[in-house]
């Protein structure tokens, strides 16, 4: 066997053996360690290895330092209002009660610890930053939320599932705005006639003050403010937005009694429910023949019965007397009270394309191209009864709803609404379920400007995504569209409902096109039987009717007590026990 070569140049390896070629293979990878060790860079200072002291201690500066105390003398605050948006489901209601356990949040409690975590406003208070969204542990404590100092004052107090899409609310925020050097932070109280009483806090300085000291302020009063909308809402969760804030509303200015209309709409489907099919769904429950098919709604009687309710009338039979509160007074006025269709995509196709399933007879089926802005003809339609009005009583638009759907079903003409409102016949309030909480909407809230008789909103809002909100916001988007923008994050809860929707929808079709058609005539039902005297379906808003039994008319059935009476037998049961534990406290602070 030949030695192999000492030179690498041009060597011809088609002459070796195969032991030289081993060899040779060993030789060469043991020189490419030793130049890889030649090259590999020797432990220093300054890159210690992952073990060492000297990087546990580099380790260590990198962790995040504790913030710095937030020192409240040092800021400035200002007075604002803001208009917020939220889904109720999820929540307990709106105004939240101190001492009361609920098994979900309020949104006032979601809403007040978003502005203490955004240092927005800081209330003396041990509670956490963090809000409890389980219902065991929600249910051990009660929740404590003080609006101490901060000037709070809210519009509208909507129930337990009731959302609102123009809820206000007016609060003492921190400001942007510099504090003079010379100018020593006033401690005068804060005027106003908020719900909660209010406290000294450091008063803002104005642009005159700070001049006439001597030290300029470079501020504009919008676009060097901080950013309300994107601070907030970055820390709320998705099913509540704020919409706009107002950077001065009047001196004066009161969220609650400034407010002059309050807007309401009460959102509902035609049909009402599944309408029952064949010809059986045209007969009523003692099977006589019917105006409408069983789950349809008549549109224009219920608008002719929301009519009756515009102008200044007593309200007691539509609404739920709350004794504690010796209410006498239940005139309210009623500015507009109309069904509105809502513009959208029709659902399921069944209720037009089977002819069973629709609401009308063969002659009307056949045209088609007919117009009906009722929705009686076509697919499901999207309605809503709007009202609005100054104020409103307890559960009053939700009784009037109730009182609506009956005549929609035509159970009842739209005379009833007069026939209630006529406290001389009907002094106290016949029984009647009021109608579903989730479909009502707090749509707006409207503060006109202070004398006018013009019912429109002269509040100067900024909104989302408007030049004068973006002049501080710290990322790429301006509030409204893009990532964390309002439109962004209402489109993803829009699009998982819409999801739910198409499916539904689709199986609906599917459900309804299967089998051999013999349920069509029958009705639903097995026996003939069955079919006179069948218990009536009510609708009251929810998802499905309910059955009632044989309907009795709403002015034939059991009253409740008079005004008078329930205010009287409160004053001697509950508020009696109330006034003697309120004079046993007083009594024992006192000693």
């Amino acid at each position: 066997m030949d030695d192999a070569p000492s030179n690498n140049k041009d060597i011809d390896y088609s002459s070796w053996e195969h032991s030289a070629l081993v060899s040779r293979v060993h030789d060469l990878e043991k020189q490419l360690r030793s130049r890889t060790n030649a090259y590999q860079p020797s432990p220093s200072p300054a890159s210690p290895t992952p073990n060492s002291p000297v990087a546990a201690a580099a380790a260590d500066s990198l962790k995040k330092k504790p913030s710095k105390p937030f020192d409240p003398a040092r800021h400035s605050t200002r007075y604002i209002a803001l208009k917020f948006a939220y889904l109720g489901r999820k929540y307990n209601g709106f105004e939240h009660t101190n001492g009361n356990r609920t098994p979900l949040p309020t949104v006032e409690e979601v809403l007040w610890k978003a502005l203490r975590k955004a240092r927005l406003i800081w209330p003396p208070s041990g509670e956490s930053l963090e809000v409890e969204y389980h219902q065991g542990r929600r249910m051990k404590r009660a929740v404590e939320v003080s609006w101490e100092g901060c000037q709070y004052s809210k519009c509208g107090r909507t129930d337990r599932g009731v959302s609102a899409f123009g809820q206000v609310v007016g609060v003492r925020v921190r400001s942007n705005r510099p504090k003079g050097p010379s100018v020593e932070a006033s401690q005068e109280p804060l005027t106003g006639t908020g719900d909660d009483a209010t406290q000294n806090q450091t008063s803002v300085t104005s642009n005159e003050e700070v001049a006439d000291t001597g030290y300029e302020v470079d501020f504009h009063d919008t676009q060097d403010e901080l950013p309300y909308i994107a601070m907030l809402n970055g820390l709320l969760p998705s099913d509540i937005r704020v919409l706009a804030w107002c950077p001065d509303p009047p001196p004066e200015f009161d969220a609650r009694f400034s407010c002059q209309e309050r807007r309401y709409k009460y959102f509902f489907t035609n049909p009402a429910f599944a309408p029952l099919p064949g010809a059986i769904g045209l007969t009523d429950g003692q099977g006589l023949q019917a105006s409408l098919r069983e789950g349809w709604l008549d549109i224009e009687a219920m608008r002719e019965g929301a009519r009756r309710l515009v102008g200044l009338h007593d309200f007691r039979n539509f609404c739920k007397i709350d004794p504690s509160k010796q209410l006498t007074n239940f005139l309210r006025r009623i500015t507009h009270a109309d069904i509105e269709l809502i513009d959208q995509q029709a659902g399921p196709t069944s209720f037009s394309t089977w002819p069973r399933q629709a609401n009308a007879t063969s002659k009307s089926l056949s045209d088609k191209t007919q117009q009906d802005p009722n929705g009686l003809h076509g697919g499901p339609q999207a309605f809503s009864f709007t009202i609005h009005g100054s104020a409103f009583l307890w559960h009053q638009v939700r009784c009037i709803a109730a009182v609506l759907f009956l005549i929609g079903q035509g159970l009842e003409n739209p005379s009833l609404v007069s026939e209630l409102l006529d406290i001389e016949s009907n002094s106290c309030r016949p029984t009647y379920e009021m109608a579903d909480d989730s479909p009502l909407v707090l749509w707006d809230c409207i503060f006109p400007e202070s004398g006018s008789s013009v019912i429109e909103d002269n509040l100067d809002w900024i909104y989302a995504g408007d030049a004068r909100s973006i002049g501080r916001v710290n990322n790429k988007n301006d509030t409204k569209f893009g990532l964390g923008g309002n439109a962004e994050n209402i489109w993803e809860l829009w699009r998982i409902r819409k999801i739910d929707e198409v499916l539904c929808s689709t199986l609906l079709d599917l459900s309804i096109s299967q089998g051999d058609g013999t349920s069509w005539v029958r009705g639903g039902f097995v026996k003939q039987q069955a079919i006179n005297g069948r218990s009536q379906k009510i609708f009251e808003g929810r998802d499905s009717a309910r059955f009632i039994g044989k309907y009795v008319p709403v002015v034939q059935r059991e009253r409740l007590g008079s005004v008078e009476a329930l205010n009287a037998k409160w004053r001697e049961g509950k508020g009696a026990r109330r006034q003697l534990r309120q004079g046993k406290a007083a009594t024992d602070i006192e000693e």
